[in-house]
């Protein structure tokens, strides 16, 4: 979100510049780090789904725009307050 997503618009009308999704840049395998570690809590929830698991992917990801613009501003002393961030935004 911090460095890949955003949405164009028409600024007199307000509309939608992209009919369609073929522009959003989309983090692939390459973009995540190999070292990442996964934990299974040994619980079973029957209603959470049918599997009785349940995750929290969405969660834990809350936060991390924030801390990228952060990081930003702590390197470059220059705060962004609009996301993505690009390099555009920086000079």
């Amino acid at each position: 979100m911090a460095a890949m997503e955003q949405s164009r618009h028409e600024p007199v009308l307000g509309r939608f510049l992209s009919k369609n999704l073929s522009g959003v840049a989309i983090p692939v395998n390459a973009d995540i780090p190999g070292d990442i570690i996964i934990h299974f809590v040994d619980e079973v929830d029957e209603h959470a789904s049918p599997i009785g698991g349940k995750g929290i992917g969405e969660l834990g990801a809350t936060g991390v725009a924030a801390a990228v613009a952060n990081a930003v501003f702590d390197a470059t002393g220059k705060r962004i307050r609009e996301l993505p961030i690009t390099p555009e935004k920086l000079l």
